[in-house]
């Protein structure tokens, strides 16, 4: 996994974190529900990644 896949999979993780959060502090069930979509994208992509370096080897 390159160093830009990692950190691009662990923004978009933070970034619905954050949203999530704040949708919830603010009873914004929209928000709450991209900041999980968020979350799920960037779970994914770092377990692509990975997986794609367990065939690099």
């Amino acid at each position: 996994m390159s160093a830009a896949d990692k950190i691009k999979a662990a923004a978009e993780n933070v970034t619905g974190k954050a949203k999530e959060a704040i949708g919830n502090a603010t009873d914004n069930d929209k928000l709450v529900a991209e900041g999980k979509a968020d979350q799920t994208k960037g779970q994914a992509r770092g377990t692509v990644e990975d997986v794609k370096d367990v065939f690099k080897k």
